[in-house]
């Protein structure tokens, strides 16, 4: 079989089908980062497990749904620049 792909798809091998391995390996390292985080505080399984997926299930979430498709790592950087130079363009047509 032979398929023809237009030139315009973007065509990105995926993690599972659902996101990119950079936004996968960005997760994988957050959850790492967080779990280490809470077990400083010397809590039980449970409330470590809690914490753990409340804090990390916004950010796994928005990694799947996403804005339109885009990267995470990019939203984090667009959000981080807006944070740095928080100025209003107005265009006029």
């Amino acid at each position: 079989m032979k398929f023809i792909f237009p030139q315009n798809y973007d065509f990105s091998s995926k993690f599972l089908g659902l996101f990119d391995y950079r936004t996968a390996i960005f997760n994988f390292i957050c959850w790492i980062i967080i779990f280490f985080i809470t077990r400083l505080f010397n809590l039980n399984l449970l409330p470590t497990i809690i914490l753990f997926i409340i804090i990390c299930l916004p950010i796994f979430l928005v990694s799947i749904f996403g804005f339109h498709q885009e990267n995470i790592i990019y939203v984090f950087k667009y959000v981080f620049i807006y944070l740095k130079k928080n100025k209003i363009y107005l265009y006029k047509k």
